[in-house]
């Protein structure tokens, strides 16, 4: 795979996470009974921007769990080890306002598997979705509630989020064969 374009830098991403902190303020009305989740691997340490920035802003700090969904993926043959998939698990979501937060929304399927187990974990009051990037082409109904950039790309591209806390190096790419 080679980069085709950066389609942001880390102050375009620092701007989009502002953005869609400052979003999910206005939607819930302040952070009573907020808590955001980052799914495993990037939507953490996006997930902690996000907390980071509403603590910023509303001077409140805001619970972050984190999530591992990859066997709840219907994509997977092992699902054996399901249902231990919360890292942070000391975080009762049962009747909160949950925000799952992650890197790149595309076919929805890493969406679904992650309320999935959320619901196994406990009962949130409502579910909703923050995502850096939408690149579109859904095989599922489920669309992110914040976007911090809708970047329509064709099937055979890679949208490549990276992140300092994982990477190395911030921005985020269009990589192709």
């Amino acid at each position: 795979m080679k980069e085709k374009a950066q389609i942001m830098d880390k102050a375009a991403m620092e701007r989009g996470i502002t953005r869609i902190s400052h979003e999910i303020l206005e939607r819930n009305k302040g952070t009573d009974d907020l808590i955001i989740v980052g799914i495993y691997r990037r939507g953490i340490p996006l997930a902690e921007k996000i907390a980071k920035k509403i603590m910023e802003i509303e001077h409140e700090e805001v619970p972050v769990g984190e999530i591992d969904v990859s066997s709840y993926r219907d994509d997977i043959e092992d699902r054996e080890t399901a249902r231990e998939n919360m890292t942070k698990p000391d975080i009762d979501i049962t009747g909160k306002k949950v925000v799952l937060v992650d890197d790149v929304l595309y076919t929805g399927r890493t969406i679904r598997a992650a309320m999935d187990a959320l619901i196994d974990i406990g009962r949130p009051k409502l579910i909703q979705l923050a995502v850096l990037i939408d690149r579109g082409h859904r095989e599922l109904p489920i669309r992110a509630d914040y976007v911090g950039k809708n970047v329509p790309t064709s099937h055979s591209e890679i949208v490549n989020v990276n992140l300092d806390e994982v990477d190395g190096k911030t921005g985020v790419y269009i990589l192709e064969d």
